[in-house]
C-alpha cells in the first residue's frame, strides 16, 4: 500500500490515502499486452521482463472501473456522441480544479488517439515536404507521424532557444510540435519558456500543436501550464489578433492507465480550424461516434479520480527515488536525478563510456530485461526505464541495469 503527501499541479498540499494498492503484481501476460506479450517484436526475444512502452502495470482507478462496470451493466453499446455535457463539463472541471484554467468547451474536439489528432492537424496545416519542428530527443511516435506524412522533421535540442528560432524562421517550417511535459526527458516547461515559444511561433507564422498527455504526472516542485492558457494570454497581449494557429491534444488515458480504451480530445484555438478538423474526422475518417467506454472512463477519472492519481504519482515518486539512490551509489559520476514529470527514467549513460549495443546484448541475453535504448528517440548513450510498476519490479529492473553496466564496463 502507499500513502503520503504530494502537491497538486498548482502547489497545494494533497493528502493521499492507503486505500490504493500499487505493490501487488498483476500478471499481464496473455492479455495481448504490447509491453509484455509484444516484447519480442522489438527486442527479438520472448519472456523478457519489460520496462518499455509507456503504460503502467497498475489497475486503473477503482472509480473508473466502477463506472465502466455500470456502463456495461446497461447492456446497450450503440453509437454515441462526445458532444454532450457529461463529457464536456468533466474536462472543464479537470482543467479548472487541476490547473486553475478556465476552458471554453466550445473549442473542444475529439479523436481516437493523440497521434491520430496530430496527424489530422499536420495534414491541415502543412503540405508534403514542409518542415515540422520538434524538440530532441524526440518521442518516436512524433517521428513516425511526421515522416509518414512526407513532412520534414526538424529537431532542436531541448532548451536551445537559438536553435528553435532558427528552425521556426525557415520559410517552409509550418508547425512546432510541442511535447509538454517533454517525452522522453520528463522536462516540465516553465510559463516563461512557453510564452517565449508561443511568441516565436507567432512571429514566424508557425502553428503550435501541444501534446499534453503527460501533464497529470508532473511531480512536486513543478507546475504544468496548459498551452491554451498561454495562447489565450498571447492573443490578449496582441490586441485580440490571437496567438496564431494552435491546438492542444491530450487524453486521460496516460495518467489513469487506460490507453486500450482509445480516445483523446483536443482544444483548437481558431473556430474555422476546429470546424475543419471535425469535418475531416466525421467524413474523411468516418469517426463520428467515439468509443463509449472511453467517454465513460474520462468522465469518471476527471470527476472522481483525483485522489487515485495523487496516490499513484506519489508511489512512482518513490520508485524514481529508489532508482536515483541505486544509480547514485553504484555510479555517482552519472549524477542522475529523477525527471520533473512522468514515470519514465531518462538516464544519460555517456559518462560511463559504455557501448550501447554491448549493453543491450547483456541486458537481453544475460539479465533477461527489455529497456528502451535512447537511439529509439535519437539519443544514443541514453536509456528510458519505465518504472510505472510495483516497486518490486522497478527494483528488479534497476538491479539488472546495474549488473549489466558492471559487466559491460568490465
Amino acid at each position: 500500500m502507499s500513502e503520503g503527501h504530494v502537491r497538486g499541479s498548482e502547489g497545494t498540499a494533497v493528502s493521499t490515502s492507503a486505500r490504493y494498492d500499487f505493490d501487488t503484481v498483476i500478471d499481464r501476460r496473455g492479455t495481448w499486452c504490447v509491453q509484455w506479450d509484444g516484447v519480442a517484436d522489438r527486442f527479438g526475444v520472448d519472456g523478457l521482463l519489460p520496462f518499455t512502452i509507456s503504460d503502467m502495470d497498475f489497475e486503473t482507478a477503482p472509480e473508473v472501473l466502477a463506472a465502466l462496470r455500470a456502463r456495461l451493466d446497461h447492456g446497450v453499446l450503440g453509437y454515441t456522441t462526445w458532444q454532450q455535457d457529461d463529457f464536456l463539463s468533466a474536462v472543464a472541471h479537470w482543467y479548472g480544479t487541476r490547473y486553475g484554467t478556465g476552458l471554453d468547451t466550445g473549442r473542444l474536439v475529439y479523436g481516437p488517439s493523440v497521434l491520430s489528432q496530430l496527424s489530422q492537424l499536420l495534414q491541415m496545416w502543412t503540405s508534403e515536404g514542409e518542415g515540422v519542428v520538434v524538440h530532441t530527443p524526440t518521442y518516436d511516435g512524433f517521428r513516425k507521424a511526421v515522416l509518414g506524412l512526407g513532412r520534414e522533421l526538424r529537431g532542436v535540442p531541448v532548451g536551445d532557444t537559438a536553435a528553435l528560432e532558427r528552425e521556426l524562421a525557415r520559410a517552409d517550417s509550418k508547425v512546432l510540435v510541442l511535447c509538454s511535459p517533454h517525452n522522453p526527458t520528463g522536462r516540465v516547461w516553465t510559463e516563461a519558456e512557453l510564452r517565449e515559444m508561443a511568441e516565436l511561433a507567432r512571429r514566424h507564422g508557425v502553428a503550435v500543436v501541444s501534446d499534453e498527455i503527460h501533464a497529470d504526472f508532473v511531480h512536486e516542485g513543478h507546475v504544468h501550464v496548459p498551452y491554451a492558457r498561454i495562447a489565450d494570454a498571447a492573443g490578449e497581449e496582441n490586441g485580440g489578433s490571437g496567438a496564431g494557429r494552435w491546438a492542444v491534444i491530450t487524453s486521460a488515458s496516460k495518467s489513469f492507465n487506460f490507453p486500450a480504451l482509445t480516445g483523446s480530445y483536443g482544444i483548437v484555438g481558431d473556430p474555422a480550424d476546429r470546424a475543419e478538423y471535425l469535418r475531416r474526422m466525421e467524413t474523411a475518417e468516418g469517426l463520428a461516434s467515439p468509443a463509449v467506454l472511453s467517454l465513460t472512463a474520462h468522465i469518471a477519472a476527471y470527476r472522481e479520480g483525483a485522489a487515485w492519481l495523487d496516490a499513484v504519482r506519489a508511489y512512482v515518486t518513490g520508485n524514481l527515488a529508489m532508482v536515483a539512490e541505486r544509480l547514485g551509489a553504484e555510479f555517482p559520476e552519472l549524477a542522475w536525478v529523477p525527471p520533473q514529470a512522468g514515470y519514465l527514467a531518462w538516464i544519460d549513460l555517456r559518462p560511463l563510456g559504455v557501448d550501447d549495443e554491448a549493453l543491450q546484448r547483456v541486458l537481453i541475453e544475460r539479465e533477461k530485461v527489455a529497456i528502451m535504448p535512447g537511439s529509439v528517440y535519437g539519443a544514443p548513450g541514453f536509456l528510458r526505464l519505465n518504472v510505472g510498476c510495483p516497486r518490486s519490479k522497478a527494483a528488479a529492473g534497476v538491479s539488472a541495469l546495474v549488473r549489466g553496466l558492471r559487466a559491460v564496463r568490465a
